[in-house]
């Protein structure tokens, strides 16, 4: 791991998630096995770690993850971005007068009136699923 001190945290919308450098990895058990083990689910790149006790799991979660930056680096390629604050919303042409018009009665712009809604919309379920 790089000299950068040890940052990281439970997601807050759910226990079993690791946060760490903008990467956010999902925890799961296998009893089986007798090890915990995850994957970052937010980037395509694959992304794993594991253990067989929970504290050393946190370690080698943000181990992987510096892993993978110095090899995205040593190919001089860009890792890829957990998020980039941008995508592509594609609706029915009457939607997209609906949501325009919303926003035009809260003297919001489409994309301030959107992203609000989308937030509060992920929160809520995020939330249920706790």
């Amino acid at each position: 791991m790089d000299a950068s001190p040890l940052v990281v945290m439970i997601h807050p919308f759910r226990q079993n998630m690791l946060s760490y450098k903008g990467y956010i990895g999902k925890v799961e058990f296998d009893g089986e096995a007798k090890i915990f083990y995850g994957k970052v689910i937010n980037t395509r790149d694959k992304i794993t770690f594991q253990s067989d006790n929970a504290k050393q799991l946190e370690q080698e979660f943000c181990s992987s993850i510096d892993t993978y930056l110095k090899f995205c680096q040593e190919l001089g390629e860009e890792p890829e971005k957990p998020c980039s604050g941008r995508f592509v919303l594609r609706v029915s042409p009457e939607r997209h007068r609906t949501i325009a018009l919303a926003a035009q009665l809260t003297n919001k712009s489409l994309n301030t009136w959107a992203a609000e809604h989308l937030v509060e919309s992920a929160c809520r379920e995020l939330s249920d699923q706790q």
